[in-house]
């Protein structure tokens, strides 16, 4: 492995974490209610997925993926920006009542939040890096 940061490991069992969501093999926890517990088990599976693929994609430890991490940040703000208009996409199509019946309750919910999330990004690194924030003295 080297230096690189373990991601195999917190993706495997973020995926695990999220698949469980689908199924009704939580148990009932403190509250008493397996599909508040399945939805906890679920969220903390989507952070192991994020921290998997941050450790994948930046090479470090870490949760931040600040600009001067990106490689290529003029180009790549608009694939994250894709990805967010993606999810949000996603959220429309699980409106239908048949589609929904298919996953759990908060799963538009979570898309959303994702989505929102990866725009605002995408929307930043734009602002500073081409938009009206640009640092002029990089130009010179």
């Amino acid at each position: 492995m080297g230096d690189k940061p373990e991601w195999r490991l917190f993706t495997l069992v973020g995926l695990i974490m999220v698949v469980q969501t689908m199924l009704d093999i939580a148990p009932n926890g403190p509250w008493n209610s397996a599909s508040f517990t399945r939805g906890l088990i679920g969220l903390l599976g989507l952070c192991f997925l994020y921290i998997g693929w941050f450790r994948y994609t930046f090479k470090i430890n870490g949760i931040i993926p600040s600009i001067n991490r990106w490689e290529n940040p003029p180009h790549s703000w608009k694939y994250v920006l894709l990805f967010g208009i993606s999810c949000l996409c996603l959220v429309g199509i699980m409106r239908n009542d048949s589609i929904e019946s298919k996953f759990p309750e908060t799963t538009g919910m979570i898309l959303l939040l994702v989505s929102s999330l990866a725009m605002l990004n995408a929307i930043y690194v734009w602002l500073v890096v081409i938009g009206p924030l640009k640092d002029i003295t990089e130009e010179e």
